[in-house]
């Protein structure tokens, strides 16, 4: 048996492809056995050690990676202990869909660490001081969340190794108010993230994950007529109207008309939606009074 640390990809839970470099040791053999010990994934997924020739692992757990080689060699050596050890992951291809700000398809890269699995039962798992990418990661990387968005509702659409794929639903809000980690789940080559559109504001919350490492650094606001420095600003996510109109440098005094303020946003969906608000600069966040 072996063990497995909270929060690493080790045993059973990563599966070997091209572009994993790998270490095979076997432990008491002849010189003339001896391996090279490392090795990358060739592109068909196959390993080519000394002996035993070109070897399919693409698809496999390490766990089952040394099993396989150990019945290969198994030819040569009577009872053979072959360890496998993942030196460096290939990188994470992973999809990020709805509401972030670059939605697409992103490779991440792994901290190289090291994962080792032994044949015969003779199992070790190990993960040095390495970070391996979560779901906040990936989130980053696709330019952070929109202001549509909901950490509540997040899902990880994940393939199967037998095939089709599975849902796992998250709650990274619960990460973000209470320190949850096991809602920032690592990821798995081939994961889709889904960010759901919200179906409510709550201004408490929006405050919490606008200052969160979800949200872009800035976001471009225009404020344009009656302010002393008209045209674009970098303001922080969840910048309320008060706050832009006030970094602006406020109303010039006898030519602006409060009652007369146009909110002018372009939609995801291509379509401008146009707004009157009657400003009241001392207004808390409200959709109504103060978006």
């Amino acid at each position: 048996n072996y063990t497995v640390q909270p929060g690493t990809i080790l045993g059973d839970a990563y599966t070997l492809g091209a572009g994993d470099i790998v270490r095979v040791d076997i432990f008491d053999i002849t010189p003339e056995l001896a391996l090279e010990q490392r090795y990358t994934i060739l592109l068909d997924g196959t390993l080519n050690l000394p002996w035993v020739g070109s070897v399919p692992l693409a698809g496999l757990t390490l766990t089952q990676a040394a099993d396989v080689l150990a019945q290969r060699y198994g030819r040569f050596i009577r009872n053979p202990v072959i360890t496998v050890s993942l030196l460096a992951p290939r990188p994470l291809k992973v999809g990020v869909i709805g509401e972030v700000n670059r939605p697409g398809s992103y490779i991440i890269s792994v901290i190289s660490n090291e994962v080792t699995q032994t044949s015969l039962n003779q199992r070790t798992a190990s993960e040095g001081g390495n970070q391996w990418p979560r779901v906040s990661q990936a989130i980053q990387t696709a330019g952070g969340i929109t202001e549509l968005a909901s950490l509540r509702n997040v899902k990880i659409i994940r393939p199967k190794e037998t095939g089709g794929q599975h849902t796992i639903e998250i709650d990274l809000f619960k990460f973000l108010s209470a320190g949850d980690l096991n809602q920032d789940i690592l990821l798995r080559d081939g994961d889709t993230i889904v960010i759901a559109k919200a179906t409510q504001l709550d201004s408490a919350e929006a405050t919490l994950v606008g200052g969160s490492n979800f949200s872009p650094a800035t976001i471009t606001v225009n404020v344009v007529g009656e302010v002393p420095r008209p045209g674009a600003l970098q303001v922080k996510p969840n910048t309320t109207i008060n706050q832009a109109i006030m970094t602006a440098g406020g109303f010039i005094g006898g030519r602006a008309s409060r009652k007369r303020v146009d909110l002018i946003r372009l939609n995801p969906n291509g379509s401008i939606s146009r707004r009157r608000l009657n400003i009241d600069l001392d207004q808390n966040m409200t959709e109504e009074r103060n978006p």
